[in-house]
């Protein structure tokens, strides 16, 4: 039974953002979950996840300094060459993966993603802070499988990220397409809350955590 497997889901603990409703919400849908300062867990896990609210550069500056960014960097990286586990950010999650970010210039992001975070349209209400509707890429990818047509999710963010078309996943209406996720190899990312996102978002990490069953790896 897919229940029976609880795979081990590493949550990133760099000491911002909406860390344990993370956690919690992966447990929820049957991960075992743990928030987490190990990088060798981190490295053991079936599944990475980096979460984060705030402001891009004090994110970027935690993860430095909590000593998990190469751990993170490499899991990231594996991911999108579809060599490593399963890998998703989180709002600021997903701003950390690109190069910089206009919010914050001196502080750089991992470089996992070619491209740099951008602030929202000048003629739209900053932050984006509402449900939005997703217009899903590919409907049938299995980051999406279970949700209805254009699934309502929950957004709070000012900046959102530059990503060509072979990255973005879905995006949003907000003043003009707004990239809301990026899947590339077994990597994912989302600007939105899926934690906050009702039954879409608990579909979705229900979505990824079944990818980090298929990774094979489960705790000891």
């Amino acid at each position: 039974m897919r229940d029976a497997v609880r795979p081990l889901v590493a949550v990133v603990d760099y000491g911002i953002g909406n860390l344990r409703s993370a956690e919690k919400a992966l447990q929820h849908v049957g991960a075992d979950a743990r928030l987490t300062t190990d990088p060798e867990l981190v490295a053991a896990a079936a599944g990475v996840v980096v979460p984060g609210v705030g402001n891009f550069g004090r994110c970027a500056a935690a993860l430095r300094s909590s000593g998990l960014e190469p751990v993170v960097r490499q899991a990231g990286c594996s991911a999108r060459d579809g060599e490593g586990v399963p890998f998703l950010g989180i709002c600021i999650g997903m701003q950390l993966l690109f190069e910089a970010s206009d919010e914050s210039p001196d502080e750089p992001g991992l470089g996992i993603l070619p491209g740099r975070v951008r602030e929202l349209p000048a003629d739209v209400k900053r932050p984006q802070m509402q449900w939005n509707r997703l217009h899903l890429a590919d409907p049938a990818a299995p980051l999406w499988q279970g949700l209805p047509p254009d699934p309502w999710v929950y957004f709070v963010h000012s900046y959102a990220a530059e990503a060509g078309p072979d990255a973005a996943a879905a995006t949003c209406e907000y003043g003009g397409p707004v990239v809301s996720a990026v899947s590339v190899g077994s990597l994912a990312a989302m600007q939105f809350h899926p934690e906050k996102s009702g039954t879409n978002g608990l579909q979705i990490l229900t979505n990824f955590v079944d990818s980090c069953r298929l990774a094979g790896r489960v705790p000891g």
